[in-house]
């Protein structure tokens, strides 16, 4: 088995970016700048935030975790959970809150460089300090189970690990590979193209290495996201590769059948240079940027505020017995949160009509506060979410 970092070449495309892949990086940049255009940044905040629970189910179910997004929401509202149903819950809250510390990190201009063993031992420390204890070990091939360190590489003495047909370098070699692998990507991220194409190709690469006992999928899938936004493309945090790859272009198992094609050999002098098939890196990051392509649209058309408005209102107005509620609702969309005492003006009714219609919001969950006396934002409330955001979880129409 070959044990030099040359082993994960070629890493992208060096000579020339193949046109379908220039192609769709231009294609996914002009798509992102559509999301949540026209949204208040609050609103978009809100959105993100449940995107971010997407995301982690989504990223759970790729592991064969199926989680309830209410269970997830459940864990991270801190409340009392089933004990069946704990595990899965808290591991899922685990994933929301690594998420959510990249984005602020990000927002605060303090993001390590995502393919650093800085950034990706963090993400694995943050995420595993936070699993439940049920996940904290991993089980080897003769049935051994260890306790997984968190943010701890594998090094030399640690137990070897195969990933199905696949035997990742050798442990004593990870820290070899891992900066080899950082130094490649980035010279990749130098064009906007190559800082696009190379969220697909590294994450396979990362995978390839396999650097922790365990958690590699995930900490990939995190990693992905983070290079979303350094390449200019994360939308706000307003759509998630994850779900992507979970459901696939054709079904389920493409992701599985993409990431073994990446894996193949070289196959002749016209394969590229390097240890690994440069076709089969070509066809993987094909697959990987048209999936990301197609989320970003659906996010876009998803979250488009007149979309989202209109969606809103028909709920409200079968919900809710006051013909002013809609208007309400849909001022605080468009401007992202609203002072208790200019709902009158909103509204133009008197104080006390526009606070009785504010209380059947509030109390009905579609809009919250901190407390009595401060501004109320939108919510969305569990109950309603598939009518609001059709097809996140489900396949459904979204409606005219």
């Amino acid at each position: 088995m070959l044990e030099t970092p040359g082993r994960i070449e070629p890493c992208f495309f060096e000579d020339q970016i193949p046109a379908t892949l220039a192609d769709l990086s231009v294609e996914i940049q002009r798509e992102a700048t559509r999301l949540g255009q026209g949204l208040h940044p609050d609103s978009a905040a809100e959105l993100a935030d449940f995107v971010r629970v997407m995301n982690c189910y989504y990223s759970n179910l790729i592991e064969g975790h199926n989680t309830r997004p209410r269970d997830i929401e459940r864990a991270l509202a801190g409340a009392e959970l089933e004990e069946e149903t704990r595990p899965l819950a808290l591991e899922a809250r685990a994933h929301v809150i690594v998420q959510r510390a990249i984005d602020e990190r990000h927002r605060a201009g303090s993001l390590p460089r995502p393919t650093s063993v800085e950034f990706l031992t963090w993400v694995h420390k943050a995420f595993y300090d936070e699993m439940p204890d049920e996940f904290r070990v991993v089980e080897f091939a003769d049935g051994t189970r260890e306790p997984i360190i968190p943010g701890h590489m594998r090094q030399g003495g640690d137990r070897e690990v195969a990933v199905g047909r696949h035997l990742p370098p050798s442990s004593p070699r990870v820290a070899a590979f891992m900066d080899h692998f950082d130094r490649r990507f980035q010279i990749a991220a130098r064009s906007a193209s190559g800082r696009i194409i190379a969220i697909a190709s590294a994450h396979h690469r990362l995978n390839y290495i396999h650097p922790f006992p365990d958690g590699n999928g995930r900490v990939s899938r995190l990693m992905s996201h983070a290079m979303a936004f350094t390449a200019g493309i994360g939308g706000e945090g307003l759509w998630s590769v994850s779900r992507g790859l979970a459901r696939g272009l054709t079904d389920r198992g493409d992701y599985k059948r993409m990431m073994d094609l990446a894996d193949s050999a070289r196959r002749g002098d016209r394969d590229g240079r390097g240890n690994l098939s440069e076709a089969a890196l070509k066809t993987y990051c094909e697959w990987f940027l048209t999936v990301a392509l197609d989320q970003i649209t659906f996010s876009a058309k998803l979250f488009d505020l007149g979309g989202l408005d209109k969606r809103y209102r028909r709920l409200v107005e079968d919900t809710i017995d006051d013909k002013r509620a809609p208007d309400l609702m849909s001022a605080v969309l468009r401007h992202g949160k609203l002072d208790r005492g200019e709902a009158h003006i909103v509204l133009k009714t008197s104080e006390r009509t526009a606070r009785n219609t504010l209380k059947q919001l509030t109390s009905a969950g579609y809009l919250i506060s901190p407390s009595p006396k401060t501004p109320v934002r939108l919510a969305f409330p569990l109950d309603y979410r598939e009518r609001l955001f059709p097809n996140l979880f489900t396949d459904a129409d979204l409606p005219a």
